[in-house]
């Protein structure tokens, strides 16, 4: 009876055992995800997605994400090419393309991308002007993610994109270019009336050409500006005289001022040859 007892305590043992071993053979990876398997320290591959065995204690798996993670490059203070300090700060893309690598090549792939981001991005932007920091961030975006994707490939890293988030000035730099850019939309302005000014003096010139062809224009003129300006009661309407009215006039006067002379030296004759006449 003491050996059946003993003989089912090693037997629940011995099964309690093969459970173990069974249940630290058995790996499931899902979809997004890789096993390192390493055999005795050596690498043997990658496996997965799905279920696989491996050999218990000689045999140990590291799990690699392949999914594309989001690094927030922490800000950045440094100086720009024309010696402007500035605060910048990045988000960079990347993701494990050889899982192998990422455990054998590095130690912390995700701590060493952060670091390499940190350190290109200050590069880069030291060899920018402030301009170019501005206005061509695109080009800048696309310097960086080649940079660190060179430097991240010997580690199976893909950097698929970079972004410069935010550019920080200081405020005595803010304020000079926004006085730079109100003298700019000054400057635009004055150009954009002067422009106008010289396209109104151009129809104003070709206008008075068309007058002096036709003179009863400006007579028009006049009366169709009468009209616009008799809508309102309470205006006080003067009526310019053209020029050619004022000389109607003077050559009426001229003409009533002869023939009035005209009568006067006739009446002057009849009389004296009325007066001869009685002598």
């Amino acid at each position: 009876m003491a050996l059946a007892n003993v003989s089912n305590v090693v037997l629940a043992i011995v099964l309690l055992f093969v459970l173990i071993i069974l249940a630290t053979a058995i790996k499931i990876v899902k979809e997004y995800e890789r096993a390192v398997i390493f055999r005795l320290g050596r690498v043997v591959g990658a496996r997965g997605p799905g279920l696989f065995f491996i050999i218990p204690i000689f045999e140990k798996a590291v799990i690699v994400d392949l999914r594309t993670r989001v690094l927030d490059v922490p800000v950045q203070e440094t100086i720009t090419k024309d010696n402007v300090p500035v605060r910048v700060n990045a988000v960079v893309y990347f993701r494990v393309i050889d899982p192998v690598k990422a455990v054998t090549q590095v130690a912390n792939y995700i701590m060493a991308t952060s670091q390499i981001a940190q350190t290109t991005l200050r590069s880069v932007i030291g060899q920018a002007h402030l301009d170019e920091l501005l206005s061509e961030r695109e080009k800048l975006n696309l310097q960086l993610q080649k940079i660190i994707d060179e430097a991240t490939d010997p580690w199976g890293i893909k950097v698929s994109t970079v972004e410069i988030k935010d550019v920080e000035l200081p405020s005595g730099m803010q304020r000079a270019m926004a006085r730079q850019a109100e003298a700019e939309r000054e400057r635009r302005a004055r150009i954009t009336l002067a422009e106008a000014e010289r396209q109104a003096a151009e129809k104003l010139r070709e206008a008075a050409e068309i007058i002096s062809e036709h003179p009863m224009a400006l007579q028009l003129r006049t009366l169709q500006t009468i009209s616009d300006v008799a809508s309102d009661k309470s205006n006080v309407i003067i009526l310019p005289l053209p020029m050619e009215m004022l000389k109607l006039f003077r050559s009426l006067s001229d003409s009533a001022e002869a023939a009035k002379l005209f009568f006067k030296n006739r009446a002057a004759k009849d009389s004296e040859e009325k007066h001869d006449a009685a002598e």
